[in-house]
Formats: structure tokens, sequence, C-alpha cells
């Protein structure tokens, strides 16, 4: 051993980036990014993709990217503990775009595997295979498929063990959302992740992906503790985490931002086909708000497996528990029994 430590995967993406997008012009870029944000808070057409040429792709690489990056892999790393020994044997990417999710995947489970991204954007496409096979990409990467697809109504799927659809329910009209829903229950495969932005919004399409994932026979095992009815009230509330983002300088000048970092919320859920691989379940119950640390007492807003959402208060005199609720953050699975406590008011953290 020389010593040195390998960097970890957010710094390799943020690097592949910084090299495949140096010597663009920043104004250009910077224009492009004020399109597209008008486009993704507006209503996106069914019809087009958003990402037209290469110069939209690199400002979305450049602006979203590490965002996407962060949450997906936040998501995945909370399903890999709830999957103990099981990695993926092939992975389908469905919208991937420029590949966050694939580098996600590798980042919580490295080494080979088949990998196929589905896009309709050509140009997202193009700059994500340079990605995963430029300096620094992780070697899992570089064989990697990009297939350009259009997500329609009768989309087939061709078969993985891992299925990931992220931040790609919001660009497509319902019936659309609805259909590739079904396509990814229908397919031949073992695990679905679904990640949207940690809107209101984004959740309400989270919920109605979970329901027909379970309609369709699936098990959820992440985040939610249970296959039976969302206890949050519609409208009223949303079911969402954060995953800190560490900002590069090149993130930063795209986004005219002065802080070191961001906060990416997001929603999401994983299913699995039965049977479930051995020693997988869901957690007992979830954290759904940041923990309230008080003198001698750590309050927790959880979702419980059989008493939907509830509030408990762990006391010091508790002392294995009370250092495990100390420790634990919001989105973690609460493993220590989620009894006591009045009913929580939502989740929306």
């Amino acid at each position: 051993m020389n010593g040195t430590t390998a960097p970890a995967p957010a710094d390799r993406l943020r690097a592949a980036l910084e090299t495949l997008l140096d010597g663009l012009p920043e104004r250009g870029t910077a224009e492009a990014v004020e399109r597209l944000i008008h486009h993704y808070r507006g209503r996106t057409p069914t019809d087009a993709p958003i990402l037209r040429d290469r110069a939209d792709a690199a400002a979305y690489a450049a602006y979203r990217m590490p965002a996407t990056f962060g949450a997906t892999s936040a998501a995945l790393s909370a399903l890999a503990a709830r999957l103990p020994g099981w990695s993926p044997t092939s992975h389908l990417d469905v919208g991937g775009g420029t590949g966050a999710a694939v580098w996600a995947v590798e980042a919580v489970w490295s080494g080979g595997r088949p990998i196929t991204v589905l896009d309709w954007a050509g140009p997202a496409l193009d700059l994500g295979r340079e990605l995963s096979r430029g300096v620094g990409a992780p070697p899992g990467l570089r064989a990697s498929e990009w297939r350009r697809t259009r997500l329609a109504p009768g989309l087939e799927l061709p078969t993985a063990e891992l299925i990931t659809v992220s931040y790609v329910l919001g660009e497509l009209t319902g019936e659309t959302r609805d259909a590739l829903v079904d396509a990814v229950a229908g397919t031949a495969g073992r695990v679905a992740v679904f990640v949207e932005p940690g809107t209101p919004e984004g959740f309400a399409r989270i919920r109605r992906a979970r329901e027909r994932l379970i309609g369709a026979g699936m098990r959820l095992l992440a985040p939610c503790p249970h296959d039976g009815e969302c206890p949050i009230v519609p409208g009223a509330d949303w079911c969402h985490f954060a995953a800190r983002i560490g900002r590069s300088a090149l993130h930063r000048r795209i986004k005219g931002g002065e802080l070191g970092h961001e906060d990416e919320k997001y929603s999401w859920v994983a299913a699995a086909r039965p049977p479930l691989p051995p020693g997988a379940a869901p957690a007992p119950a979830r954290i759904v708000r940041r923990p309230r640390v008080r003198k001698g007492l750590v309050l927790l807003d959880l979702c419980t497996r059989d008493e939907g959402l509830r509030e408990r208060t762990v006391s010091r005199r508790d002392r294995e528990t009370y250092r495990a609720a100390r420790r634990a953050t919001w989105g973690d699975a609460a493993d220590f029994p989620p009894t006591g406590g009045e009913a929580a008011p939502g989740a929306d953290g």
C-alpha cells in the first residue's frame, strides 16, 4: 500500500464534470441554466426532450448532476441497509440523462455489471457516455450502454435486476408516468427505485408510484416500513428527506452561490419482487423529521409499521436507545422498538 486514499465517489464525479466541461463559455452555460430552470419549474411538454443540444446537456450536468447523484446515492445507501449482502448483477436506468444514477449505483455497490441507460435526449446520452468513459470514471461504468428510447405508453424495458428511475416522472404526463411505473413493475427484475424532488408534487408522484408497485405485487423495502396505506394526509403534508451536497468551484460559479454546500431534498420509494433476498426487510420505523434534542431527551417523529405516524420521546434513562437516538438523523431507519409517544403531526421535515 502507498498510503494514499481513493477519491470519494462524489469527488470523482465532480472532477469528471470539471474535466469534461472545462473550456465551455460560462456565460453561455449560465444562460442555458436559466432556460432549463424555467422549463423545469413550468409545464414540460412530452413530445420533445428539454435538453436540445450539447450546451443544454452540459448546463444540466453542471447545475443538477451533483445534487441528483447525492440524493440518489442517499436513497440507494438506505436501501442497501435493508438488503444486507445483496448487490445487483445488472442495472437499468430509465430516463437516465447524463448518468447520475449509474454513478450513484456504482458508489453504493462497486463492481462490474451490465449497465443500460435509456433516455430520449440524445445530447444527454452523449455527454453521459463521455463521462462514463472519461478520466476519473469508475471502471465499472466504462462498458455501459446508452440507448435513445422514447418514454411513452407501450414502452418495453429490458430485463435488469436493479431498475432506477430518478428525477424523471415530473417530465411526463400522468398517463405516461403510470405506464412507466407499470412497465418497471412488469419487467423481469428484482428491485425498483424511484426518486423525485422533495416537493409536495414530487411526493405525490412517488406516492402514486408506490401504490402501483404494491398493486403489481411488489414489496416495499424503503423508506416505508410497511406495504399498507400511506398515513400522510394528501395535500396537508408530504414525506421527503435531505442530502448534503458539497459544491465544487464550478458548481458555485454556475449557481452563483457562495456556500460550499447545499441540501437537496428528495422523495423516494424502493420495492422488490418476491421472494425477497435473504435478510431483506423494511425497517420497523423511519425517522421522518429532524430529531429534536433536549436536555436528557430526544424527540423523534416516526413513520411506523403498525402505528402510522408517531412521536417518540427517548429518555436518557433508556441508555442504549438514547445513544442510538442521539446518533440518528432525518431519514434514518429506527431499528429500536417504536413504542410510546403521541401521534406525530406530519412528516415534512
